[in-house]
């Protein structure tokens, strides 16, 4: 088999590329070791900045997006049950972002995938890559029908952190960042409304709570929790008793509960490595950094270095221009960092760190109180909240 573009992962950077190759007039091919029930089946991320859902737009995916997504033009940061609202649109000149879940934004690229003819092969066991930094790049896996390979012009590794594609990269090229967070996120999600119509992030002598919602009648909250806790340790009464407090009594009082049926621990972590292109491999989305989620940025920050080097990989090919992919790396980073940059900024923000002192928490709540009463403060909050330009 021979396709121009081979792209390792079905998760958002590699369905979102696949489209955007096929809008181009451009052949790939996706290759996933899992099955799309498994892919579409995580729960993931759920706000969607700007660039996203004009993607989506652009891309003819976004029916259901336009039908069911919910739009925010503003968040809400609570200290000790005290509200400061961020009116994003109007500190950005209106731009928002739309809470609509990744799982949905799966199926939606799924579905177009099938009747675009975008091809994936699912199930891929022992996937490798070949000749990368050669003329003759190549992809080899097996799966229930046997052994395959593909040759390709260029091979995208959006398998995430823990897929083949960034191993590939000699270790005397490859640099990576790491900071892990000592503490992780406990996450519910439950078919009762939202607490609040738009989100809040709650700094708590407690510890850190988010309400945040998939929907009108679907909401998703987290509490900061431990490294070391148990889900078994959390019943949902235990659950929605912890988050109450740290969202204050004025908001409790509005708290709609009821059974979860979800409920996880996800660790946090910051990490990046470079390059994101090394000879005819180019990494793109989780394969190249993981931000934690306070800020919302995964997903978008995949879907911003797909677009990248889409447009690079359309250059290419129509202009026989390398100028685009030449500067891929240096492009998508220079927007990976500022984003890692905010996120490890409103972590610090909103978290009680275990080691922190009351030097540290009397700094916190200098930080705090300068967003509450500056503008300036706050334009920048919600600019990176919304998402920088690409």
């Amino acid at each position: 088999m021979r396709t121009q573009i081979a792209i390792i992962g079905a998760g958002p950077a590699g369905m979102f590329l696949a489209h955007l190759l096929h809008a181009a007039g451009i052949d790939a091919r996706v290759i996933e070791r899992r099955d799309r029930s498994y892919v579409e089946g995580r729960v993931r991320a759920g706000v969607l900045e700007q660039v996203t859902v004009d993607l989506m737009r652009r891309l003819g995916l976004a029916d259901r997006l336009n039908a069911c997504g919910l739009v925010h033009g503003g968040t809400n940061l609570s200290i000790d049950g005290r509200i400061i609202h961020i009116d994003m649109a109007g500190l950005t000149g209106g731009r928002t972002v739309t809470v609509y879940g990744q799982q949905e934004v799966m199926r939606d690229l799924f579905d177009a995938a099938e009747t675009r003819g975008v091809t994936v092969a699912w199930n891929a066991a022992d996937v490798a890559l070949h000749d990368l930094n050669g003329v003759h790049p190549h992809v080899t896996w097996r799966d229930a029908s046997g052994e395959h390979r593909l040759d390709c012009d260029f091979v995208v590794g959006c398998d995430g952190y823990h897929g083949v594609s960034r191993g590939a990269i000699p270790a005397e090229v490859l640099r990576t960042f790491e900071r892990v967070y000592p503490f992780g996120w406990l996450g519910i999600l439950a078919d009762v409304p939202p607490v609040e119509h738009e989100l809040i992030y709650a700094n708590h002598e407690r510890g850190f709570a988010l309400a945040s919602m998939r929907s009108a009648t679907r909401s998703r909250y987290y509490i900061q929790c431990s490294l070391d806790e148990d889900v078994a340790d959390w019943p949902d009464e235990r659950f929605w008793a912890e988050l109450a407090v740290r969202l204050g009594p004025n908001v409790a009082e509005r708290l709609v509960r009821g059974p979860s049926f979800e409920k996880s621990i996800a660790p946090l972590r910051s990490f990046v490595s470079e390059p994101m292109r090394w000879g005819r491999l180019f990494l793109a989305g989780d394969a190249a950094h993981i931000v934690p989620p306070t800020g919302a940025k995964g997903m978008n920050l995949a879907v911003s270095d797909v677009t990248m080097l889409g447009e690079a990989l359309t250059e290419h090919y129509r202009e026989r221009s390398d100028a685009g992919i030449d500067h891929y790396s240096a492009r998508a980073l220079a927007r990976v960092w500022k984003a890692e940059r905010f996120s490890w900024w409103f972590t610090s923000l909103t978290h009680r760190f275990p080691a922190m002192d009351g030097f540290d928490r009397r700094l916190q709540m200098a930080e705090i109180d300068y967003i509450s009463g500056s503008e300036a403060a706050q334009r920048t909050l919600a600019e990176n909240y919304v998402g920088l330009p690409l």
